[in-house]
């Protein structure tokens, strides 16, 4: 499978990718087939990957990434997901916040 990354176009890239998930799943080994399978769901994922080559810098990337991993961190005492998705769309949108009920001295 590391052939896959050599690629410089999606197209032929989804190529190999559709080619080497039909072999893998015809194989008798359960664990590729697995992998096959997880790699089949998240092909359109994997195929950004060669659509945005060098039009996004990674460090922007994993500078957002962090950011999230460090919301969800502080939500972590929340209970239900909506008011950490919330959060997380305060954070990473920079969005307003809201006025406070109460006035802290």
């Amino acid at each position: 499978f590391q052939f896959f990354w050599r690629y410089a176009t999606a197209g032929w890239a989804a190529r190999f990718l559709d080619a080497w998930c039909k072999r893998t799943m015809r194989s008798r080994i359960i664990p590729m087939k697995k992998i096959a399978k997880m790699l089949r769901s998240h092909r359109e994922l994997l195929l950004n990957w060669f659509r945005t080559k060098g039009q996004v810098a990674l460090g922007a990337v994993e500078g957002f990434n962090n950011k999230a991993k460090v919301t969800s961190r502080k939500a972590y005492g929340f209970r239900n997901f909506e008011v950490m998705k919330i959060a997380l769309y305060h954070t990473l949108g920079n969005l307003p916040e809201p006025e406070a009920t109460h006035r802290f001295c």
